[in-house]
């Protein structure tokens, strides 16, 4: 009876600290310089997401880069050009600013944490308002987008409720090397949502590193985001 009930702890155990391991923050990545990330259209690399990292004392910056076209018998069709970022204090986002250019039109984000009132206060292109500070901004460096029940656009600063289904633990092969990851799916939970506007993403998450190894999604093609590099 005792053994049974020390297998039962010792499992209870390994469990919380799986899980603990996948929910910490910020500091996983602070001695990380950059992560870089090829972005693919059907098979094809068309642009890149950046992401590199600034470390001073309690203070944490994340500034990203993304850039991409579409051409289709040399017309473009689709493009970002992007520019981002995040400012941490002792792991709580307090700052997030964006500019981003999408088929020549304008978009952007200005998000501030509200110590009084704690949340955080959003101008956007396409929200104006309050939002809880649990929110997660959508990119791709954090694996806290996988721990969230909803995120804000970085593009336009809206915010989507979300699910996040664990699927398997697989060896994910990136050119010549292979990687343990665990496998998740995420989707938009509000079915009023346009379907060009839902997410619904393949994510790919090595948890001993906390990092996104691959992004897959359906929208007019097969779009990638796949790790170049890691310094």
């Amino acid at each position: 009876m005792r053994i049974k009930l020390l297998n039962i702890l010792i499992i209870i155990v390994l469990t919380i600290l799986s899980i603990t391991k996948l929910y910490s923050h910020t500091g996983h990545y602070k001695d990380l310089k950059k992560i870089e990330m090829d972005i693919y259209r059907n098979g094809e690399v068309i642009g890149y997401s950046n992401y590199s990292f600034k470390n001073d004392g309690d203070i944490f910056q994340v500034v990203n880069q993304t850039e991409f076209e579409v051409k289709v018998l040399g017309v473009k069709l689709f493009s970002i050009n992007s520019l981002s970022k995040e400012i941490y204090k002792n792991e709580q986002l307090i700052e997030f600013n964006s500019e981003t250019v999408q088929n020549n039109k304008k978009k952007f984000v200005n998000l501030k944490y509200d110590k009084v009132n704690d949340n955080f206060n959003i101008i956007g292109s396409s929200y104006k308002g309050i939002a809880d500070k649990e929110n997660i901004v959508g990119n791709w460096w954090n694996h806290k987008i996988l721990t969230t029940n909803s995120q804000i656009s970085p593009l336009s600063g809206s915010i989507k409720e979300q699910e996040v289904i664990f699927i398997s633990k697989e060896t994910l092969k990136i050119g010549s090397k292979s990687f343990e990851v665990d496998h998740f799916k995420l989707k938009s939970t509000d079915e009023e949502l346009e379907e060009d506007k839902k997410l619904d993403f393949d994510i790919w998450l090595d948890s001993k590193k906390n990092i996104i190894i691959k992004v897959e999604y359906n929208r007019l093609g097969k779009w990638q985001y796949i790790l170049k590099n890691v310094e």
